[in-house]
């Protein structure tokens, strides 16, 4: 392994990358125990205040028996045995229409926030004959006693309930706490007089309820048909449930949603009159609804959620996301720079640089729940390429160099901060912005002798020397002495003339 220091730094490479992915998971863990905590938060105010609210009704309903003697035995041991049956008459509104708007109310425990609402609903419904209040009897000779007709409005969490006032035709009618429905049994109820049981003109009441909820509020098309009307000054609203808007305006100022839904599309009576729960999407509770409960034994509904869309610890969960690829770009980039300017960068020295990285999202989170998001992201990501460019500057041998790399880091952060920004768009942005980042590193690593790099060598933050001759060179040769020469004569000019 010594023989190829490529290898040797790769690998070492890689145990520093376990080692920030380690500390990665771990901030992870703080992010997803704030989560929690949060979470935990909510229920503490719903258990204090009230939790996600549900409305359904009004409707009308009268309980009944039907009793008969029946004989058994044979002979002297005949005798009249009485039996019964029990049931439910339920007469629903041909036209329901609820007009509401919700403000909101910021509640908090300790550092956490949780969304509150005040509804004020005005709702009016609208029955045909009352000839489904009518009991049938089945047996002959039998005995029917029926209680007096109920006018109820079921809510999800009676705690809520703040004013009510109940008008039947022309008359404010008493309202009592409870519903007395074996199924949905918390609300509110009037008793009706006897002589409305099979009216044939029908029958108009109307509601004015104020009510309190948490995060999430329901709403069960009971009607023939209905029609409601939503407004709030929340600008972040989340529709679920069986039906969406059939109009809707979001505006920075709020929202207005309205539905129009017939009972051809919803099988909302049905399912009420054979006593099913209802069960709101994200809601830990509904209407009659217990844990366990499937998606198919749910009444129709829709719902609402007063979503925060910048809940700073859903937004640093999707951060540490990117975690490792910013450690891997991060570490790209200080490799090229070790490559194109023939510098040499010590394990230690990568380990440092996505250590400073990894404590980004730490900052991030700390510093959210003090701050808006928007400024932790900023004090978090400017203090971070401070200082890696700083670091970089003496990392790589000079100024020009770190400030680069620190002005890459900060370009990273802000794509970062883009992507947790969108919704619908964040994949397709990632993963063009990650395609152009491979397609730079290609292209400036398209002359290089990867076999070559093996044999490289270098000083840290200082160029390599020229690579040392493959064999010694031989020592030069001393000269062979020339052999003595005779002295010349002197020249005279006799001599010359001869």
């Amino acid at each position: 392994m010594l023989k190829h220091p490529l290898f040797t730094k790769l690998a070492a490479l890689a145990a520093i990358t376990v080692l920030l992915l380690f500390g990665l998971g771990l901030i992870e863990d703080v992010v997803r125990d704030r989560l929690r905590y949060r979470s935990i938060t909510a229920q503490s105010v719903a258990e204090s205040l009230a939790g996600p609210q549900t409305l359904m009704g009004p409707m009308i309903h009268s309980a009944c028996v039907e009793s008969w003697e029946v004989e058994t035995g044979k002979g002297d041991e005949r005798r009249m045995v009485e039996q019964r049956r029990e049931f439910l008459l339920t007469a629903m509104p041909e036209q329901l229409k609820l007009s509401s708007g919700a403000a909101m109310e910021e509640r908090a425990r300790g550092l956490h926030k949780v969304n509150t609402y005040n509804l004020k609903a005005h709702v009016t419904a609208q029955w045909g004959p009352l000839t489904s209040l009518l009991p049938q009897t089945t047996m002959k000779n039998s005995r029917m006693v029926c209680g007096a007709p109920v006018v109820m409005m079921a809510v999800g969490d009676a705690r809520g309930i703040r004013t009510a006032q109940l008008t039947l035709g022309n008359q404010a009618m008493a309202l009592k706490p409870g519903t007395f429905h074996p199924t949905y049994s918390r609300g509110l109820h009037a008793m009706l007089p006897e002589s409305v049981r099979g009216k044939a003109d029908g029958l108009t009441a109307t509601l004015d309820l104020e009510l309190v909820g948490t995060e999430r509020l329901g709403i069960v098309p009971l009607g023939g048909n209905t029609e409601v009307l939503m407004t709030s000054s929340w600008p972040h609203p989340s529709f679920a449930g069986r039906f969406l808007p059939s109009e809707r305006e979001v505006k920075k100022t709020g929202f207005s949603a309205q539905w129009r839904l017939s009972s051809l599309a919803t099988t909302a009576q049905a399912d009420v009159a054979s006593g099913k729960r209802v069960c709101l999407a994200g809601a830990e509770d509904g209407i009659g609804h217990t844990p366990g409960s499937n998606a198919g034994d749910c009444a129709d509904s829709f719902s609402v959620a007063f979503i925060d869309p910048v809940n700073p610890y859903s937004l640093s969960d999707r951060a540490t996301k990117y975690g490792v690829l910013f450690i891997a770009l991060t570490f790209v980039a200080v490799g090229l720079f070790e490559l194109m300017k023939k510098l040499r960068v010590h394990p230690v020295q990568y380990l440092l640089v996505g250590s400073a990285l990894c404590s980004f999202f730490l900052l991030l989170v700390s510093l959210s729940e003090h701050l808006p998001f928007g400024i932790s992201y900023a004090v978090a990501a400017t203090a971070c390429v401070l200082l890696l460019a700083y670091y970089a500057s003496h990392m790589l041998g000079s100024l020009a160099r770190g400030i680069p790399l620190g002005a890459g880091i900060a370009l990273l952060y802000g794509l970062l901060y883009v992507l947790l920004q969108l919704e619908q768009t964040a994949l397709v942005v990632g993963a063009i912005a990650l395609f152009l980042v491979l397609a730079a590193v290609m292209v400036l690593t398209r002359k290089v002798n990867w076999y070559g790099l093996s044999q490289s060598g270098g000083t840290p933050g200082r160029p390599m020397p020229p690579k040392p001759p493959s064999t010694p060179p031989t020592s030069p040769m001393p000269p062979t002495p020339a052999a003595p020469t005779a002295p010349a004569r002197p020249v005279t000019p006799s001599a010359e003339a001869a």
